[in-house]
């Protein structure tokens, strides 16, 4: 039986005013505590499509796996590992189906929540679609990119100033559909019940600096439905480059 959980999630999609498709997709599965944001590589084949069919197969194995996150807690790492192993092999048998579909791919993040009495957030992701803590004012993120100019701050070859104008700063070292055997970054952090998650796109971070994001998310005074569509219209009023998917997560008021 599904159990309503105590946290629930608000999500929106828009393909902005520059991209004539939304490559993005996402998946609100508040009854089952797990919430997911994918956004297709941009410039290879069928990224819609890698999107879409990555997050429909997530979302059929996290109904199917809803009672393994219910009964046994401690499993949360291995099942949203689960939803990302099990992705990434569908669009691997897509482009061995289909030689057209070669080089197809995707970002990936998905969170699932553990309830109380010590709620966790579990977050496995690839690509630079993030996931962020909101927390009394101040904004973390949880996620790395796994992109170029990420690995090149991390060496210490350019800073964070560089690599918002780098060339190659949309590259990414990791995503589904790049590798068989792609294994996803894992995090995991407790939750209090004022707090706030947020799962989004690059559309969103291109355009909106945390500082930013931090900023609406303040005004939004812990209403998920207000934060998620005025973040959103922050990315479209600035320019709208990308498409743009947000989500955010908010324990019931």
């Amino acid at each position: 039986m599904i159990q309503t959980r105590p946290w629930t999630g608000v999500g929106r999609t828009e393909t902005g005013y520059v991209r004539t498709s939304n490559q993005d997709a996402l998946a609100l599965l508040n009854d089952y505590g797990v919430w997911i944001v994918a956004d297709g590589m941009g410039g290879r084949p069928a990224g819609d499509l890698a999107a879409r069919s990555a997050v429909a197969v997530a979302t059929q194995r996290a109904r199917e796996r809803a009672a393994q996150l219910r009964e046994h807690q401690l499993a949360a790492a291995a099942f949203v590992t689960d939803l990302v192993t099990n992705a990434n092999q569908h669009i691997h048998d897509l482009m061995l189906a289909t030689p057209s579909l070669q080089g197809m791919g995707t970002t990936f993040v998905a969170l699932a929540m553990t309830p109380a009495p010590m709620p966790i957030a579990h977050i496995a992701h690839l690509g630079d679609s993030r996931a962020y803590l909101y927390r009394t004012g101040q904004l973390k993120q949880l996620t790395r990119d796994h992109t170029l100019v990420e690995n090149l701050m991390r060496d210490g070859l350019i800073d964070a100033a560089t690599a918002l104008t780098h060339p190659e700063r949309h590259i990414l070292t990791k995503g589904l559909g790049m590798d068989v055997a792609m294994q996803p970054d894992l995090a995991s952090t407790p939750v209090t019940r004022h707090d706030l998650i947020l799962l989004c796109s690059d559309g969103l971070t291109k355009m909106l600096e945390d500082a930013a994001i931090a900023s609406v998310l303040s005004r939004a005074g812990g209403d998920p439905h207000k934060a998620c569509h005025d973040l959103v219209e922050q990315a479209l009023s600035r320019g709208g480059e990308d498409n743009v998917t947000v989500i955010v997560v908010a324990a019931h008021r």
